[in-house]
């Protein structure tokens, strides 16, 4: 499970001594755990659940990154970045440009597609494809091309 590659993960840079790996390990694990109890009843979370939260955690970082540069922040941007690349570490392959295009052209076909009021729709099947391999803004952004729309 990808829970235990991270306590695996985070055992080893404990040992070799990485501080940033450690506390961005802990971090995410926290997060996970704070998951696993939220609810009536603890529950131990599933590997697409578990990238539900790392993606979230990486969306997190690409924000602060974007706050820290406009503050002009450098040592801040520098901390968020190597953390963002850690997480990225546990995430899937993202999509290329090209594979998302074909993805949303296949689904577009699929839902029959073709119009600007067709968006919601297609949005509908395209989203659960790309989970955890396209960030939403690229997806929405190719979406939008596809079916004309001004960005």
């Amino acid at each position: 499970m990808l829970k235990d590659r991270i306590q695996s993960d985070l055992k080893a840079a404990m040992t070799a001594g990485e501080e940033t790996k450690v506390s961005t390990l802990r971090m995410a694990l926290s997060a996970i755990q704070y998951a696993e109890v939220a609810g009536r009843e603890k529950r131990e979370l599933s590997d697409e659940e578990t990238l539900d939260i790392i993606g979230r955690e990486v969306k997190k970082r690409a924000e602060a990154i974007e706050e820290y540069k406009k503050a002009g922040r450098a040592e801040l941007v520098e901390k968020e970045s190597s953390e963002k690349v850690l997480l990225e570490h546990y995430l899937p392959a993202q999509l290329a440009d090209d594979e998302l295009d074909v993805l949303i052209k296949e689904a577009a076909a699929e839902v029959g597609a073709a119009s600007e009021a067709d968006f919601g729709k297609l949005m509908k099947v395209v989203t659960p494809k790309t989970k955890s391999r396209a960030a939403g803004s690229r997806v929405v952004d190719a979406v939008k091309r596809m079916l004309g729309k001004k960005n």
